[in-house]
């Protein structure tokens, strides 16, 4: 090999390794600059114990919550609240229900994505049992209660009156691809000789 091909192999070598290093990096940096900078909870799992176990009940504030479905266009279902708005006490444990439906005919499988509004506010909303933490699997036309179990968290500011928990339903294809495949399967095992 001439040097400059050797330069040349050892710089695309090189580049292409900060490339991964950066790119691997992003993902963490995303997480830090999310929660830290901007506010905003990215985490999906429930409340540890820990962080909320000590909260003490407000019994001098009212906070209003209100709550929002929506369905990818892309899955078949039916999702709503089972009530638009609560007053909660932050510091209190509250359940709330949404129903989803599947009007499609066939099972389907889909997950559901929360957000809180005003995003500012999202780290004061724990919720300790949901629905989102997991996929969920309809059969065609069953209709299904899913609860959601939340607490708002004392230090909330002063200045947030009313917090909007939404929810999008999207179809999980790979669960549904994979339900489909353990059909067809059985189905087949099923009918052989």
């Amino acid at each position: 090999m001439k040097p400059s091909s050797t330069a040349t192999l050892k710089t695309a070598a090189l580049v292409s390794v900060g490339a991964f290093l950066f790119t691997f990096g992003m993902v963490p940096l995303y997480y830090i600059a999310c929660e830290k900078v901007f506010g905003i909870k990215l985490e999906q799992g429930p409340a540890g114990e820990a962080r909320v176990a000590g909260l003490v009940v407000d019994q001098n504030r009212s906070v209003t919550v209100e709550f929002d479905a929506t369905v990818n266009s892309k899955l078949p279902w039916e999702f709503k609240p089972t009530q638009l708005s609560m007053q909660v006490r932050p510091g209190q444990v509250y359940e709330m229900n949404y129903i989803a439906r599947n009007v499609g005919d066939q099972a389907i499988v889909g997950n559901a994505a929360p957000s809180v509004a005003p995003s500012t506010a999202s780290t004061f909303f724990n919720k300790t049992e949901c629905f989102c933490f997991t996929e969920q699997l309809l059969a065609a036309g069953e209709e299904r209660l899913m609860p959601v179990r939340f607490i708002v968290d004392p230090a909330l500011p002063a200045n947030v009156q009313t917090l909007t928990l939404s929810y999008t339903f999207y179809n999980n294809d790979v669960a549904t691809a994979r339900l489909a495949g353990g059909a067809h399967a059985g189905a087949a095992a099923r009918t052989a000789p």
